[in-house]
């Protein structure tokens, strides 16, 4: 199935271990489920000029449990994350700049 970039990385993922990341020139994103490696690396160096991928790690993460109240209220929706690894020399990406 062929997808446009836009719909492959849905956001990124801000938390403190992947801001922590982000000195070591990994980068973490929601991905859509469907996507493979190989179509992620294609996204982001189409999304983002000058930025060259040198390896994507995937890992599909489960829902969480939630309750409302005393009854048992389902699971959030599970996704995917992929961690962008950038080549030496590359380009970093403008939006995660100042948050290092």
């Amino acid at each position: 199935m062929q997808f446009v970039p836009q719909d492959i990385i849905l956001r990124p993922v801000i938390t403190e271990k992947a801001t922590d990341n982000l000195m070591m020139g990994k980068y973490t994103f929601k991905v859509a489920r469907e996507a493979n490696k190989i179509e992620i690396k294609k996204a982001v160096e189409a999304l983002f000029d000058g930025v060259k991928v040198q390896k994507v790690n995937t890992m599909n993460v489960r829902g969480q449990f939630r309750r409302q109240g005393r009854n048992a209220g389902g699971y959030t929706p599970k996704w995917k994350k992929a961690i962008v690894t950038l080549a030496e020399g590359s380009k970093t990406i403008e939006f995660f700049d100042g948050m290092v």
